[in-house]
């Protein structure tokens, strides 16, 4: 990709990537475990569902053949040779005595009823019971039914560790798969992040990647970095042939005011005229310099004395103020210098005291110049907070702008010079009035 582009935080990709692989492993892992705990319920579900089925069409044939047994034989009890069933007959002049030793079963109506409970020496029990009530007799036969809660208890089990341990290679099966599915992703990424430039034309991705979806991502790359490649070559060309198209007019200015200024007998108003087109010519020359730094995504460098400009700039002011009842001041350290081209030092605090200049009708604008910063301190208007927090928006311009010629893109200048000097520039309201600008160097005093 061009060197321009601005690559994204290490953290960020870093977390970006491992909370797509983390997503699917645990996409893999809810899957495995809904699966399996699904499986798990309709197996259990089902095993209740027929064993209910069996045990109950067993116990309706045995009570039905029951009470055929006493229909043919009243006088005796008929026995059924069945496990785990056992049998009562109830006889009219007994009923009353059952109501006292089996209240539930003597409300029971025909069919098959489950109870459940402790006994008296404290342990469960669980048994179906299947009611014949006939006017000669009541018929009753109970199934026990602890042994099968007892294996129901030990298949929940079971399902409860089979859910367990396929939710396990399920997140295993996850983390091999992410591996493998993120392996190309994460070498498309470390091919990008490797790449710093150096060549007009960065070496194609796509021929090292299969022909699949994370192919087709670095064939799209390829494609956007042709032509991002191609959109910022013309950019640096449109840049190089306008710097130097303009510098020769600039250049002719320049060599012309110096000649006239050379001249003697000039009168004040052409000395004064002159002089602001020399001030004029060299903001200019300021200005292109370092925009085609911007432009270029280049640091220059140079030993610039803080003070030295500030002065410069309050002097250009000066000229310019007319019968303005205001005071331009330098004040603080004189030896502060910073590593940058004059050039870029004069726009960024140019801007600050251009504004300060122009919006502040009376009283003073102070430049203090500190170890490591300089503040450009006014008696204007003050600042609002929406003002504060879009001053270094591209082509916003203030409350107090007003009809004052600008686009509104000074401002803007300086924070992306600020980013290019890794300096910082701050603007907040005064303690009483007006506005204080700083532009932190983060440097300490050579």
């Amino acid at each position: 990709m061009p060197e321009t582009a601005t690559p994204e935080p290490a953290h960020k990709r870093g977390r970006y990537r491992r909370r797509l692989r983390s997503r699917i492993i645990v996409s893999f892992v809810l899957l495995g475990f809904c699966l399996t705990a699904l499986f798990a319920f309709a197996t259990n579900w089902a095993r209740m569902r027929v064993e209910n089925q069996l045990v109950e069409d067993v116990m309706n044939r045995n009570i039905d053949e029951y009470a055929r047994r006493y229909a043919v034989d009243p006088s005796r009890n008929p026995d059924l040779p069945v496990q785990q069933m056992r049998a009562r007959l109830v006889k009219p002049d007994k009923f009353e005595a059952l109501r006292l030793e089996e209240p539930d079963w003597y409300e029971f109506g025909d069919g098959i009823h489950s109870l459940s409970g402790v006994d008296e020496r404290g342990q469960r029990f669980s048994y179906k019971l299947a009611v014949r009530k006939t006017p000669e007799a009541w018929f009753f036969l109970a199934y026990d039914m602890t042994d099968s809660i007892r294996g129901e208890t030990q298949l929940n089990r079971a399902l409860m560790l089979s859910v367990i341990v396929f939710s396990l290679l399920s997140w295993v099966l996850g983390w091999w798969s992410a591996s493998r599915v993120m392996r190309p992703v994460s070498d498309l990424a470390s091919r990008l992040r490797a790449y710093r430039g150096g060549t007009k034309h960065p070496e194609p991705l796509a021929p090292r990647f299969p022909d699949d979806e994370v192919g087709q991502l670095a064939e799209a790359l390829d494609d956007y970095s042709a032509r991002l490649t191609e959109v910022v070559q013309r950019d640096r060309e449109f840049n190089a042939d306008v710097s130097h198209e303009l510098r020769t007019p600039l250049a002719v200015i320049r060599g012309a005011t110096e000649l006239l200024l050379a001249r003697p007998g000039l009168d004040e108003k052409m000395l004064q005229r002159l002089q602001r087109i020399q001030r004029a010519e060299q903001q200019c020359s300021d200005l292109i310099g370092s925009l085609l730094l911007l432009s270029r995504n280049e640091r220059g460098h140079g030993s610039s004395n803080v003070a030295k400009v500030a002065e410069q700039l309050l002097e250009a002011h000066r000229a310019q103020l007319g019968g303005k009842p205001l005071e331009l001041l330098v004040e603080g350290e004189r030896e502060l210098v910073v590593d940058a081209p004059e050039a870029a030092l004069s726009v960024a605090l140019g801007n600050l005291v251009g504004n300060a200049v122009k919006y502040t009708q009376e009283g003073q604008v102070l430049v203090r110049v500190g170890s490591n910063a300089v503040q450009v301190i006014d008696t204007g208007p003050g600042l609002s907070e929406k003002d504060a927090a879009s001053l270094f928006q591209r082509g916003y311009r203030g409350t107090h702008a007003g009809h004052s010629q600008g686009g509104g893109i000074g401002l803007s200048i300086v924070s992306r010079l600020c980013t290019l000097y890794g300096w910082q520039v701050e603007i907040h309201p005064g303690k009483e009035q007006g506005v204080v600008a700083t532009l932190c160097f983060g440097v300490e005093p050579t």
